[in-house]
């Protein structure tokens, strides 16, 4: 029974990672359909981004009263209902109204999942998860684009993930005898206290949390910024044609969804901090790959390296958090973890975008690399206040 739960969480993560690309690839034909201005997929991002850091900061009152099981189904069926409210929008006012619930379903089903797995399955199975998010991720734009050269546009394209969405929600409302068959409450102390949620103020009070917090921003902020501005580095800078950059920059999140299922194997011979170790080291051996006069082809390596170093950071901090902090605080400050996650993933990379019009693109390399050494020295004061 444990393994067919496991089976489900797997499943889970594909969903999570099917709509979170989605208003990228559909947005070059919504903005026409709906004379919208094309920087108006910003407010709807932010709504989004807003929801998930909102129900984040939540997740540990909600598990407490609800279990994870319930909190997973319930949030996927939000998630579905706003793929539905997409579907059938016919204004950018429809739009941002789903986007509410879009955002809120995504944040607390991702912390709570999260610290499940971290209490209950060994770090290769959070590698390997976070490897099934980036299939999910990728194929959505795959059925995006499937509809919309079939000429049914992107409604349809929204309809049928939403379609997934449904079929997975009821997939775990079924499932939800099987939550139980394990200690679902993840403050497992008989101490009352201890079963009590955790306010914001008490979390960032937790010796150690803050410096958790940081580096999951910073780790957001070097791959959202890598990600984003990679293609434009390429281009502007080392002179690689564009076609050739936008391969090399989709080359950087299959070198991360790639290096997570390689990362799986790995933690049976390095713990948590061992690999986020590695992982920082690799990727700042691609920063410096990408930094130095090496020419075209090197860059497009380094741009490959950094999205191998990245792979085993997120879910190795993840999984650490129980062993740092303790069962019964791991829900509240993986809650933290993630809203510290997303806010990086909005702001550090337009700030990178209004430094690059000030300086150029070639900061890229020197941007990175500021944040991979604070993210490494937040890292060790972590492991030393928290030994």
């Amino acid at each position: 029974m444990f393994q067919l739960l496991l089976v489900i969480i797997y499943i889970s993560f594909i969903s999570l990672g099917l709509p979170d690309s989605l208003l990228g690839s559909a947005w070059p034909s919504i903005y026409r359909e709906l004379s919208l201005p094309v920087s108006y997929a910003g407010i709807i991002s932010m709504i989004i981004a807003l929801g998930t850091v909102i129900s984040s900061l939540q997740s540990d009152r909600l598990t407490k009263k609800l279990g994870t099981g319930k909190v997973t189904a319930i949030s996927v069926a939000m998630t579905a209902a706003a793929l539905f409210g997409f579907s059938v929008s016919g204004s950018f006012a429809a739009l941002c109204i789903w986007a509410i619930p879009y955002g809120l379903g995504a944040g607390s089903v991702d912390a709570s999942l999260n610290n499940y797995v971290a209490l209950h399955y060994k770090s290769r199975h959070m590698s390997w998860l976070h490897c099934m998010w980036g299939v999910g991720a990728a194929s959505g734009p795959y059925i995006m684009g499937h509809f919309l050269t079939m000429g049914m546009g992107w409604n349809a394209g929204y309809r049928a993930i939403g379609i997934l969405q449904v079929i997975l929600t009821a997939i775990l409302f079924l499932s939800l005898p099987l939550w139980k068959t394990r200690a679902d409450d993840n403050a497992c102390s008989t101490d009352a206290r201890a079963k009590k949620p955790l306010s914001l103020k008490e979390i960032i009070s937790i010796r150690g949390v803050r410096e958790v917090m940081i580096c999951f921003f910073c780790y957001c902020a070097v791959e959202q910024t890598t990600g984003l501005w990679a293609s434009s580095y390429l281009a502007l800078n080392k002179g690689v044609s564009p076609e050739t950059a936008a391969g090399f920059a989709s080359m950087f999140f299959i070198g991360i969804t790639a290096g997570r299922a390689v990362s799986g194997f790995l933690t049976i011979k390095l713990n948590d901090t061992q690999m986020i170790r590695l992982g920082l080291g690799i990727i700042g051996l691609g920063i410096l790959t990408l930094m130095l006069p090496l020419g075209q082809n090197a860059a497009l390596a380094g741009l490959i390296i950094i999205g191998l170093g990245c792979a085993p950071v997120y879910p190795s901090i993840i999984h650490s958090t129980p062993a740092h902090f303790g069962a019964d605080k791991s829900q509240a400050i993986i809650g933290v973890q993630m809203a510290s996650a997303y806010i990086g993933t909005c702001t550090m990379p337009p700030l990178f975008g209004f430094l690059a019009g000030l300086t150029g693109i070639g900061l890229l390399p020197v941007y990175l690399l500021i944040l991979l050494v604070l993210m490494s020295v937040m890292h060790e004061l972590l492991n030393r206040k928290t030994s």
